[in-house]
């Protein structure tokens, strides 16, 4: 798989390097409807370089849960519903590695005599139908091993990256207090020039002002899903670490949402709203290289040269930045060194795609740039599910929830500017 990531990540340059050459063929005498041809075929490229950088990020996810899985994975529950089976129900131990390698690897991997042993697995299973709730392969019953496929098609939708550690301030809490975090910004002031045997000065005009940001533990929750018994039984995939990793994604993207454009008003400050206003776009449908740079500049280099200083825009946005030039025509957007992992950069800063973004259009904030190592996110303990038991018991069916509390502030305005669209 190593030598594949790095067949992808090549595939990557070449691509880049093929569709820049391509964009480059605009001229000014170039005739619009071939220039409009060029960039929908850049365009193309560009779509098809970000869906090997998909595949890449998960092949590399891939690689880290085989390594959880072989060291075990302290997520999976011992039991399935709290009830115990009778000795008839246990599945043979060579069946569960069988099972795992089909669900890891896919069904293509298996060599006949593994096949054998999950045909065997089958044919031993009583047919019926069971579902959800309400009686429909939809619900769960495509999940019971009646000639199922070996693995669960799981439809995916980017939402970072507003909870990655890696990108803001995480602050990690046992209890959900409100959190006072003071804050000055004495920027303005400077030392005076002292004459001899004269005093200092002592006007007050020196006094430090502070101020205060507060950090409270908003609870946000999944709808209920009910399960009947039957299928937690029958499923021939942990249902439990199923739903534990969709309600952590439902949690994931609601929080990348709020944390990205949250009033503030009972919910977190987003940080589009906290941010600071670095460049004014002249136009409510368009952005200029010079804007971008001019919001560049508007942020102090002091935030500038942080580790965590960074672009935000969403997909859309990218894909406008990626045919903007500077004077000299050099492209603003840079490819990364895909081979050492290096990120993709603009005007030398690396950038996250997140899609709760505004797009491009009269009065939006479609971009920010800063240091986002200024934006605290305060999460409390950890991702949560419970397991309703008895609510339900009378339509023998458990519940399953799963809750977040959490909050996010900008620390300071100036660390992090946007761009706004005229109206």
């Amino acid at each position: 798989m190593f030598a594949q990531l790095k067949e992808l990540r090549e595939k990557q340059a070449r691509i880049a390097t093929n569709a820049r050459a391509k964009f480059d063929e605009i001229k000014d005498d170039t005739p619009a409807e071939r220039a409009q041809e060029i960039e929908r075929e850049f365009d193309a490229m560009m779509t098809e370089y970000d869906q090997i950088g998909g595949r890449v990020e998960r092949m590399e996810k891939l690689l880290n849960a085989e390594e959880r899985s072989s060291r075990g994975d302290p997520r999976r529950p011992t039991g399935d519903d709290g009830e115990s089976r009778g000795a008839g129900d246990e599945v043979p131990p060579e069946y569960k590695d069988v099972f795992g390698k089909a669900i890891r690897f896919g069904v293509s991997a298996l060599t006949p005599e593994e096949r054998s042993i999950i045909q065997q697995h089958r044919t031993d299973i009583p047919a019926e139908a069971r579902a959800q709730a309400a009686g429909t392969d939809a619900a769960g019953g495509y999940l019971v091993p009646d000639g199922f496929s070996g693995e669960i098609d799981k439809a995916m939708k980017a939402w970072g990256p507003m909870w990655d550690a890696d990108i803001v301030r995480e602050l990690n809490t046992a209890t959900g207090n409100r959190i006072p975090w003071p804050t000055v910004d004495d920027t303005g002031e400077e030392g005076d020039l002292k004459g001899e045997n004269a005093p200092v000065v002592d006007d007050a005009s020196g006094d430090v002002v502070f101020g205060e940001k507060q950090l409270d533990a908003y609870v946000y929750s999944t709808a209920m899903v009910r399960l009947p018994l039957e299928l937690l039984q029958d499923s021939a995939f942990d249902m439990n670490a199923l739903l534990n990793d969709l309600f952590g994604e439902r949690l994931g993207r609601k929080a990348n949402r709020v944390l990205t454009v949250g009033t503030g008003n009972n919910q977190p400050n987003g940080i589009v709203n906290a941010s600071g206003l670095g460049k004014a776009a002249a136009s409510a449908t368009a952005i200029t290289s010079d804007e971008l740079i001019d919001l560049v500049h508007s942020v102090d280099p002091a935030y500038r040269s942080s580790p965590k200083c960074r672009w935000q825009f969403n997909d859309t946005t990218l894909a406008v930045i990626r045919k903007l030039k500077d004077g000299q025509g050099n492209y603003l957007w840079q490819m990364g060194d895909v081979r050492a992992g290096e990120p993709d950069r603009l005007l030398a800063h690396p950038y996250s795609v997140n899609q709760a973004m505004a797009n491009i259009g009269a009065s939006a904030k479609p971009i920010l740039f800063g240091d986002h190592g200024r934006y605290v996110v305060r999460k409390v303990r950890g991702f949560t599910v419970l397991t309703l038991r008895e609510r339900y018991a009378e339509n023998f069916q458990v519940g399953m929830v799963g809750f977040k509390r959490f909050d996010g502030e900008l620390l300071n305005a100036a660390a992090v500017k946007h761009l706004a669209n005229a109206a």
